[in-house]
């Protein structure tokens, strides 16, 4: 691979840490901490949050008819989301191990927890953790559907393709024959 690439691609890596530093500062400044993947407030905090729920029957009133309509409509995505994430799990299990891939931690993906802040009220917290499941299980897919292209077609696109993932980058590029072939024999090897 190039050094320009890699070059770019240390760039993106140091801009995601300070991403991150930032978001940590931000967790202060709404003053709550991590503990063992769960959510701590500060009292005082968590006050301030159920100060500004907002009640069902105001929700409901404020809302517009079209959510009323819609809403059967999106939550019927979670029975083949339920479907995917089971078949998922059932591929990596049976295919990962076999062909020495690394299985993706579930939970790294999957990720609900915003139905525990106090200022959402019930409605909010459905749909907060209908939200949270359908994009992990979508980004768990995505992990598991980039090692699985990883270990068996390494090579990128002739034309760009939008929101590809990290390890994208690392494949060979398009009609790179001879760099795909010496990778081909180290994966049979």
């Amino acid at each position: 691979m190039s050094t320009v690439i890699d070059d770019i691609l240390d760039k993106i890596e140091a801009l995601e840490k300070d991403l991150e530093r930032e978001f940590e500062a931000r967790r202060e400044r709404f003053q709550y901490r991590l503990e063992k993947h769960r959510v701590r407030f500060e009292h005082d905090m968590v006050q301030r949050h159920r100060l500004l729920r907002k009640g069902l029957l105001g929700f409901w009133r404020d809302s517009q008819f079209l959510n009323f309509i819609t809403s059967p409509v999106i939550y019927a995505l979670v029975v083949p989301l339920i479907l995917l994430d089971l078949s998922l799990s059932f591929f990596q299990w049976a295919c990962f191990p076999i062909y020495g891939i690394r299985k993706v931690t579930r939970g790294d993906y999957v990720v609900i927890d915003r139905h525990h802040l106090a200022y959402l009220n019930l409605v909010e917290k459905l749909n907060c953790v209908y939200c949270g499941y359908a994009n992990g299980v979508i980004a768990y897919a995505r992990e598991i559907a980039s090692r699985t292209e990883q270990r068996w077609c390494p090579i990128k696109h002739a034309r760009r393709a939008k929101g590809v993932h990290a390890r994208y980058y690392q494949f060979d590029d398009y009609g790179d024959a001879e760099n795909f072939r010496k990778r081909d024999h180290h994966r049979k090897g």
